[in-house]
């Protein structure tokens, strides 16, 4: 293997290293700014229309006392972040409409400002299943971790990674094999080969 081919692996796995640590220092860092081990939420469901569509990005903050999160009718109640309680690893991101204090803990009601009005969609769970808040939204950004879940995500995928490779290494190939074919006569003058 050439010295610049072994350079240019070299090069893009130090770039990849650098890469990859800035993108987890930046997750974590934003994990304990915020408290939350969701800080970054895509909205995939509608419920929450018009205040939040399918496709935008949330940006949650861990609650660490319940007086944080105000309990009220929409447009006032804080839109909270919580573990589904019949299934922990599915969220859901509802505006708090009322709190109760009962057992020994709070007790919250939620509902989505796109089914406000009717109580058969309201839900109420223990705050121990509460993930955070709402603090900012950014609009459409959530569609690419929404559309990379997806098989034709993966896909696609997978497919730019083959291609980046692909971008990367074969001009290099072909220089390499370019140059080997080519050789020096006596009076110092490339030959072709």
């Amino acid at each position: 293997m050439s010295k610049t081919l072994s350079n240019s692996y070299v090069t893009t796995i130090i770039l990849a290293a650098i890469l990859l640590g800035g993108v987890f220092g930046f997750w974590f860092g934003l994990k304990a700014a915020l408290r939350t081990d969701y800080p970054l939420l895509a909205v995939a469901s509608g419920s929450m229309v018009p205040t939040l569509n399918i496709g935008d990005l949330i940006v949650v903050q861990g609650v660490t006392n319940v007086s944080e999160i105000n309990a009220a009718p929409r447009p006032n109640g804080t839109i909270i972040v919580f573990h589904k309680s019949n299934d922990l690893s599915e969220l859901i991101v509802h505006r708090a409409i009322r709190s109760v204090f009962k057992n020994g803990g709070w007790y919250f009601t939620t509902q989505g400002d796109a089914n406000s009005g009717s109580a058969s969609w309201e839900i109420e769970f223990p705050e121990s299943l509460i993930v955070g808040k709402v603090v900012g939204v950014v609009p459409w950004i959530g569609n690419v971790p929404l559309f990379i879940r997806t098989t034709q995500g993966m896909i696609f995928i997978f497919f730019l990674f083959i291609i980046v490779l692909l971008i990367e290494y074969i001009p290099e190939i072909l220089k390499k094999n370019k140059t080997k074919g080519q050789g020096l006569r006596e009076d110092g003058q490339i030959s072709q080969g």
